[in-house]
């Protein structure tokens, strides 16, 4: 008979093997130029946060702009495509509580987007669908008046850095 344990080990494994394959296409390269940077954050003004996706539209075009470096060549490759899903700010920027053993909720920031490589023609060469999980306490302490700018700031730099990862490697 199987007991819980076992059973929750066979699942994990079962779903890891299913997922294994799941990220198939391979990053560029490094020798491979990026001719242009565009972010779309469409969604985010949809979901509400008006003003402030500007803000988060500029800082990736920035970030991504100052961790391309070299390999971005203004028309010489194919645009990066950042389309920005979502957002998701925990209602608590400190750590997780939990008693004794750790085991409080986690209180984690999120960034969900989704990198494309399209050439000039329009032709997609790869996608790159991006999920950054962050501690809510990334962006400095609760008690500062700019925390949760912060937190944004610290999502976006760790998003950019999953972009480049997964496109250039």
């Amino acid at each position: 008979m199987l007991d819980r344990r076992a059973l929750m080990l066979s699942g994990l494994a079962s779903a890891s093997a299913a997922l294994a394959g799941c990220q198939t296409t391979p990053p560029l390269g490094a020798g491979v130029p990026v001719g242009a940077i565009r972010v779309d954050v469409s969604r985010l003004v949809e979901l509400g946060w008006g003003a402030n996706a500007a803000g988060i539209k500029v800082a990736m075009e920035r970030e991504l702009a100052t961790l391309f470096g070299p390999a971005l060549r203004r028309g010489a490759g194919p645009t990066l495509v950042v389309e920005i899903r979502g957002i998701w700010l925990a209602s608590y920027a400190g750590t997780g509580g939990g008693g004794r053993f750790g085991g409080g909720g986690a209180s984690n920031d999120s960034l969900d987007s989704i990198a494309t490589l399209v050439e000039p023609g329009g032709r997609v060469l790869a996608t790159y669908p991006i999920l950054s999980t962050i501690s809510s306490s990334s962006g400095g302490a609760w008690y500062l008046p700019d925390i949760d700018q912060r937190r944004i700031a610290a999502l976006v730099a760790n998003n950019a850095l999953w972009i480049k990862r997964y496109v250039v490697g």
